[in-house]
């Protein structure tokens, strides 16, 4: 039985706080080595998934007239999203809130849905996806451990994501994500430097025996 000891868990620990959701303006051109691209999926595919379900599926995107195409339902959708945020709009026309064409490498990560019913899915439906979730957040570790970088973009139109990449009907788009080496890793999230939000205090969120007045 592997165990770990203090160390391991201060490179792990390190790891988490360094992890950041990278914008455009910092990815850099290089391609990354297929030896990185294939370490980061494989930590995808390790991850824990409800009944060993294994539901995630992944496509590799490099191709600049594909690109093209996703930037197009980004901006689309983009400049719908601005106009939800009446007291902030100026900070949101400033943000830099995707990196589409600027990573060298793009993947769109999907659910397929079982037919069957899937061990521990029958209450929680959700928990297929939420599988596939697990898989991005070991992405986004291993890239870190690489110095990689990795962007969600969550400002688009799933159903025209779908037919750009021509993907089956019956598969659910989860994550749109960037990916490549940057110039800088920021010492704190970015939408907190830029103070788009607080960080919340452990004593917010966490309570004990279920939900007490504070």
């Amino acid at each position: 039985m592997k165990k770990f000891d203090a160390k391991d868990t201060a490179v792990l620990e390190s790891i988490l706080l360094h992890r950041r959701d990278v914008r455009g303006n910092h990815f850099l051109p290089q391609r990354l080595p297929q030896e990185v691209v294939d370490q980061i999926l494989f930590a995808a595919v390790n991850a824990p998934s409800v009944g060993f379900s294994q539901p995630w599926e992944f496509v590799l995107i490099d191709d600049t007239e594909i690109k093209k195409a996703v930037k197009a339902t980004f901006e689309i959708e983009n400049e719908n999203a601005k106009q939800q945020f009446d007291e902030k709009q100026d900070l949101y026309t400033q943000l830099k809130l995707e990196g589409i064409m600027e990573a060298p490498l793009n993947v769109a990560v999907f659910y397929n849905e079982k037919k069957q019913p899937v061990l521990g899915q029958t209450s929680m439906y959700q928990m297929g996806e939420y599988s596939v979730i697990c898989a991005i957040q070991n992405m986004w570790l291993m890239a870190r451990s690489l110095n990689v970088g990795l962007g969600w973009v969550s400002i688009i139109d799933p159903e025209k994501i779908t037919s750009i990449l021509n993907v089956p009907s019956n598969r659910k788009l989860i994550g749109y994500l960037c990916l490549g080496y940057v110039d800088v890793f920021h010492d704190r999230p970015e939408l907190e430097l830029l103070k788009w939000e607080k960080r919340k205090k452990m004593s917010e969120v966490i309570f004990t025996n279920g939900y007490t007045k504070r």
